[in-house]
């Protein structure tokens, strides 16, 4: 299982939300490089870049900052936010992405999930599926809808979309962990494609929760909060995966 260190950008910052709730940031490092060089140099193989003020507005807004840690630190980025046209996928990809990940365009924009899988790709594009009290939320988590989790889930395999990003926005920021039987519904419901995870994860026994379910679709886990506060390490974190 991959951990995916987040960089979470927002008015130039690597921040982090407390549900979703912009007006609740912590900022973690002014300079998003810099918070994305310290996971790569304690061990971080991936990095997942999501550009708040992009999710917010509609349109990509932190493409620099994207250019410059994929072009710096030569490990693998996957990036969402205001991908919500076939332009801004393809500029984010350019801009130094692995892959990327879209979120409300891919409810919303008919047909701009299959165009992005048929010009790029299923290896490169992931489908993000986040959660508040059941229901799948748009928009920069800021609406939410009447549509349940597995049935999104069920579609977007229909339509191609294997790479799923789960999170639970209820439990995003707030370190109190996963809940493990949602975790393992979600992965079954992905019939064979990959998760990866996120929401809550607050110490070590979180990611060894994770793990320990044995639901082989579960790629990775997105941890931010946890390891800006020290709550662990990476090196700690990648043997915890590994365990």
């Amino acid at each position: 299982m991959n951990l995916y260190p987040a960089i979470d950008i927002l008015d130039g910052a690597a921040v982090r939300l407390v549900k979703g709730d912009f007006d609740a940031r912590q900022v973690y490092d002014e300079d998003p490089l810099a918070a994305a060089r310290g996971w790569v140099e304690a061990g971080a193989t991936y990095l997942h870049v999501v550009d708040l003020d992009g999710a917010r507005s509609g349109a990509p807004v932190n493409l620099g900052h994207l250019r410059r840690i994929a072009g710096e630190l030569g490990v693998p980025v996957q990036y969402g936010g205001g991908l919500r046209s076939a332009q801004a996928v393809s500029d984010a990809l350019d801009a130094g992405a692995a892959r990327v990940i879209l979120g409300t365009a891919a409810f919303t924009q008919a047909g701009l999930l299959e165009r992005a899988l048929g010009e790029h790709g299923p290896a490169r594009v992931l489908v993000s599926v986040d959660v508040r009290g059941g229901h799948v939320t748009t928009a920069g988590w800021t609406e939410t809808t009447t549509i349940a989790t597995e049935a999104v889930i069920a579609d977007l395999a229909r339509r191609g979309a294997r790479q799923l990003v789960f999170t639970n926005v209820d439990r995003d920021g707030m370190l109190e962990g996963p809940d493990l039987e949602e975790v393992r519904r979600v992965a079954r419901a992905a019939h064979g494609g990959s998760v990866i995870y996120s929401g809550g994860i607050g110490q070590l026994a979180d990611l060894e929760g994770l793990a320990g379910l044995g639901e082989t679709s579960i790629e990775g886990v997105i941890v931010g909060k946890a390891l800006y506060e020290q709550r662990f390490t990476i090196a700690q974190a990648l043997a915890a995966l590994d365990a």
